[in-house]
């Protein structure tokens, strides 16, 4: 049965963890209507289809539109599979890669597989921009071109920095908040969400709204999310990211060892708590009624259960209860065997066993053997290179969770 909202409560909640909500005002009259009327708000979120491998920061805006589903609101999953052969330039220093119709096709089959883990496929609508973009006439897009002047063009960072360094700018590049602006147009969409390197294009989807004589969408930015670091976004390259296709084990372990601090901003920007939840969340962890332990399992078993199963997510907190509180081995640690006379200098080293079984990369091994996070038998190894020169059965172990048992025979 869904959850009958309240005005202040959807409004708070909706508010929670945003950067910046334009405007405010328009967002709270909106939902009133919506709520007086029983006529459900057309929100939208776009997505170029560059077939991104999505960690839990990606999700920060997908969450949000999972809460306006919740409420009862129209959810547009907007595939900018038009846009997307222009390539965004937001952010970037030279002009995008354009990607194929055959690419763009393949990716948006990506999104769709990974996003469908947070938001209920049923009461989502996926559109594509081509459906609307794609029939524009020449004099369609020169009308559409005459709205905005370069000097506005050049207000956005990206551009205008470009401009000063003497970097190329392409004609095409203009079109892109252009052509992304007129999707709010062709959904008559009354929210957009979208980060905050996404401001430019979201105010042009307003002026254009405006321009067209439909009410102006309200716009929510989203922050981006902290890694496990809790200091960098999160990231692969930094490789403080925690992808929604790792394993439930993997998940579950890299969540519980985030800071009681950076806990408490992923249950704002990804728990999927109201406004209320989050408020009593944190009086509890304030006067001691909850255990930041405690609240951290729970978190690590939502996310896990959002993207495996609750039987995963218990499964899992039964495991970290056994290892970490009682000492205990965690059950099928992953096995491999060799004989003794197959192993050279090069394949005996802990750096073959355990990349990448363990670790993803060398390096990764050699700080992890610095910080005296790696064992053997229960003996801590400084050197990445030691080697196993004998027959017998050894237990790798690797940072808090990572455990190997190798058995090698004569």
């Amino acid at each position: 049965m869904q959850k009958k909202w309240d005005l202040e409560e959807a409004f708070e909640t909706l508010k929670l963890g945003a950067t910046e909500i334009l405007l405010e005002t328009e967002l709270k009259a909106k939902l009133a209507n919506s709520l007086k009327t029983g006529k459900p708000l057309k929100v939208k979120a776009g997505f170029d289809p560059t077939a991104p491998d999505l960690h839990l920061g990606h999700t920060v805006l997908i969450n949000r539109m999972a809460k306006f589903q919740e409420m009862g609101h129209e959810v547009y999953f907007l595939i900018g599979d038009f846009t997307g052969m222009i390539g965004d330039p937001t952010g970037k220093s030279e002009s995008r890669k354009a990607l194929s119709q055959e690419e763009v096709n393949a990716n948006a089959e990506t999104y769709k597989q990974q996003v469908f883990k947070v938001l209920d496929p049923a009461r989502t609508k996926v559109v594509f921009n081509s459906q609307w973009l794609g029939k524009m006439s020449p004099v369609e897009l020169i009308k559409l071109a005459a709205t905005h002047t370069v000097a506005r063009m050049l207000e956005r960072d990206d551009f205008s920095k470009r401009y000063k360094d003497g970097q190329p700018i392409s004609i095409h590049e203009f079109l892109y908040p252009l052509l992304q602006g007129y999707d709010s147009v062709a959904l008559h969409s009354d929210i957009e969400l979208g980060g905050t390197d996404q401001k430019f294009n979201l105010l042009v989807g307003r002026e254009l709204q405006r321009m067209n004589n439909q009410t102006p969408q309200t716009i929510i930015m989203n922050p981006l999310l902290e890694g496990t670091d809790g200091v960098n976004k999160m990231s692969k390259s930094l490789g403080n990211y925690i992808a929604i296709n790792d394993s439930s084990q993997e998940m579950f372990g890299k969540i519980m060892r985030i800071s009681d601090e950076l806990m408490l901003r992923y249950y704002e920007l990804i728990g999927m708590l109201s406004f209320t939840e989050f408020e009593r969340l944190k009086g509890d962890l304030r006067s001691g009624k909850l255990h930041p332990k405690i609240a951290k399992v729970n978190l690590a078993k939502t996310i896990v259960a959002r993207f495996h199963s609750m039987d995963s997510a218990n499964r899992e907190a039964e495991q970290f209860e056994k290892v970490f509180t009682k000492g205990g081995l965690p059950d099928n640690i992953p096995e491999k065997k060799f004989s003794l006379k197959s192993l050279t200098p090069a394949t005996s080293s802990l750096l073959a066993f355990a990349v990448p079984e363990l670790v993803e990369s060398n390096s990764q091994l050699r700080r992890l053997c610095e910080q005296g996070a790696v064992s053997v038998n229960g003996e801590k190894i400084s050197d990445p290179k030691f080697a196993i020169t004998s027959a017998g059965e050894y237990m790798l172990k690797v940072g808090k969770r990572g455990y190997l048992k190798l058995i090698v025979e004569k």
